[in-house]
């Protein structure tokens, strides 16, 4: 696993088996599946989304955080192709 740094930009990717991990700064998204097999491909997966896991935990234990997150302010703009 490279180095990923929970909640430190809005650009890094990092993939677990099929699992997409996205950094933001306000959160960290998991999206699709990765399997946990009883070989050394999982226990790799597993270890993989143990730190990732750790490290996300470990910087949420160490802010002062809301009860819950404000939504994202959204800015419409017109359609340029109208």
């Amino acid at each position: 696993m490279g180095k990923f740094v929970p909640f430190a930009n809005e650009a890094d990717v990092l993939n677990i088996g099929r699992l997409m991990v996205e950094n933001r700064v306000d959160r960290v998204t998991l999206s699709g599946d990765v399997d946990l097999t009883m070989d050394q491909a999982g226990l790799a997966h597993a270890r993989a989304l143990h730190r990732l896991l750790g490290e996300v935990l470990a910087k949420l234990e160490r802010a002062e955080l809301p009860a819950k997150l404000a939504p994202p302010v959204v800015d419409t703009v017109d359609n340029p192709f109208d």
